[in-house]
This record gives C-alpha cells, structure tokens and sequence, in this order.
C-alpha cells in the first residue's frame, strides 16, 4: 500500500472516530503537548514523485498553482482559517522554521484552505496577522469543487459537520494536519504529520540540498 494512502487510511481514521482517537492518530488534541514528531510520515528521492498540479487563488486574487511555483522549494500544507486550535500552532512552526533559513534556502508555504465557509479575505487577513505569518505564506482558496479536487489528489481527509446553534448554522471541520514538501523540480519529497517540530521540517529542508 502507498504511504501516501496509509496517512490518507489514517485521516480517515481520525474522522470518524472519538476526538481522543483523533488525536492520538493525528495530533487533533486539545493540548499543546502533544508528542512531536522526530521524523517524517514518509521520504522520497529526487524526481520519483511528481506533485499533483493545482491551480487555485491567494488572499488577493493572484494565481497560485504548482506550475507556477516551479523553481523553488514549497511547503504545502492544509489549514482552516477558523481554526483555534491547531491550525495556528502548525502555522506558526512552519512559517518559524522558514524564517530560521538563509533567505535563498527558504521554500514558499501554501496554506490551501480546507474550510470554504472560513474563506473570507477579513478571515484570511486575521489569521496573518495573530499567526505572523512572514512573506513566504500564502493561502490558496478557490472554489468548493477546486478545493475538493486538490484535498483528493494530496489525501486529505476533509470532513464537514454541519450543526445548528441557537438558529445559527456552524460547519465544524475535522481534517488531515498534513504538510509536504515539495522540491524546485515539483516533485514531493517529504509528507509531515502534525504534530511535527521545527527541527523535523529543518531537516526535512536541509535534505533537498544533499539529494
């Protein structure tokens, strides 16, 4: 079975179980302590994994598409922009990690959204500001069918709960804390699992430079 499939197995897992399974299997606590990964979910070497193409939006309407980022290493990862819990912390080693680098040694993150209903440009803009996020993070927002299809070619399990509040409805979103690493050639290199460290994707990152 492909490890990518096994961590897509596991996401699946997550979503339909208890949020304390949830979190054993995918870090989807409600504390901050939970154990970090010493290593990747999964390697590959240079040039056997090509990246699923993708072709979405940033926050300001620009492009952003895996053709497009040709060139320079990426980290692309998946994030509910109403998140409060998680999304944040994984957020913020990922744009801490990147701002430890040398300036030509830092990859772009794209933060492709996995909460449509988040998708606000006042939403996006909040999420910049309390996380910090620095000048190589972008979201990638698109269509409901545009989102879908990238969740599927990556795996990512997205899940939308759907309740009604007081005559209010809220979509609660359970989905697969996952990041990759993609090379400058648009291959994949590395598939991170929350929770990870900033050491993890350091080593993750200093790795292309050795392949």
């Amino acid at each position: 079975m492909r490890l990518r499939r096994l961590a897509f197995l596991l996401a699946a897992i997550a979503v339909g179980a208890a949020a304390a399974t949830a979190a054993l299997v995918l870090g989807r606590s409600g504390s901050s302590h939970a154990r970090a990964s010493a290593a990747p979910g999964a390697t590959w070497r240079s040039g056997a994994r090509p990246a699923p193409p993708f072709s979405l939006h940033d926050e300001d309407g620009r492009p952003v598409s895996a053709a497009g980022l040709l060139g320079r290493d990426v980290l692309v990862t998946f994030i509910d922009p109403l998140c409060r819990n998680f999304c944040p912390y994984e957020a913020r080693v990922l744009n801490a990690t990147v701002a430890s680098l040398p300036v030509r040694e830092r990859p772009a993150i794209v933060a492709v959204s996995v909460n449509r209903w988040g998708d606000a440009h006042a939403n996006l803009i909040e999420d910049d500001q309390k996380w910090r996020v620095g000048p190589d993070w972008r979201w990638a927002i698109g269509s409901p069918s545009a989102l879908a299809a990238v969740w599927r070619r990556y795996d990512i399990g997205v899940r939308d709960t759907v309740r009604t509040l007081a005559g209010v409805t809220v979509h609660e979103i359970t989905h697969t804390e996952a990041s990759y690493l993609i090379d400058r050639s648009g291959h994949e290199r590395a598939l991170l699992l929350w929770p990870f460290t900033q050491s993890t994707v350091r080593d993750a990152i200093a790795s292309l430079r050795g392949a």
